[in-house]
């Protein structure tokens, strides 16, 4: 898929932290329980790290206890992309920035008490928060 942000991975690598390339470029996952956006509860956006496209809400954002920043929706139809993951053996569904290609995590359909029922369980390192003016 043609992005309508590339760069060479050199210049990624030269941009992004060694743990931000890992998780981005390279599909990556932060440990559990570690990302510093996991317990965000300001209202705002989430963006791409690597590209500053705004991929969710505060508003989709939930408690799914599972270590990871949770959201049930993307913020546009079109903020993502998803790509059929069959790495470690198992199937998958792997999020995609659709402005840059990088990997923001996975989503799974095991989330009944969200309006959507979708997780989309994200890397923190992977996104940038966006507080609202005012927001406390």
């Amino acid at each position: 898929m043609a992005y309508e942000v590339t760069r060479p991975e050199e210049e990624w690598r030269r941009e992004l932290s060694p743990e931000e390339f890992n998780v981005l470029r390279q599909a990556g996952t932060e440990r559990p329980w570690t990302g510093e956006l996991l317990g965000e509860k300001r209202q705002g956006t989430y963006a791409c790290r690597a590209c500053g496209q705004v991929l969710f809400t505060a508003e989709t954002k939930f408690d799914s206890h599972c270590g990871w920043p949770s959201f049930y929706q993307p913020k546009a139809g079109d903020a993502v992309e998803l790509i059929e993951d069959r790495s470690l053996g198992m199937v998958r569904t792997e999020v995609r920035c659709a402005r840059c290609g990088s990997h923001l995590g996975h989503v799974f359909d095991d989330a009944p008490q969200t309006p959507t029922g979708d997780r989309y369980c994200m890397n923190s390192v992977s996104l940038t928060f966006q507080p609202e003016a005012g927001s406390a």
